[in-house]
């Protein structure tokens, strides 16, 4: 079975992922989650205030 990361810790990552200027790779490698993963969790904030339209286009 996977790790179950936190509700506090998912919004963290993707505010992280979407305004540290670096790529989702390395964000994902640095917090310990998978790409997809991440990808995922960004997708899921996406009308959330944790993504705005101005962090939106910025999915990798």
């Amino acid at each position: 079975m996977g790790t179950k990361w936190t509700d506090e810790f998912r919004p963290d990552a993707v505010r992280i992922a979407l305004t540290s200027g670096l790529t989702g790779k390395q964000v994902a490698s640095d917090l310990g989650v998978g790409v997809s993963t991440l990808n995922k969790w960004i997708t899921m904030h996406c009308d959330t205030e944790v993504v705005t339209d101005k962090t939106h286009g910025l999915l990798f």
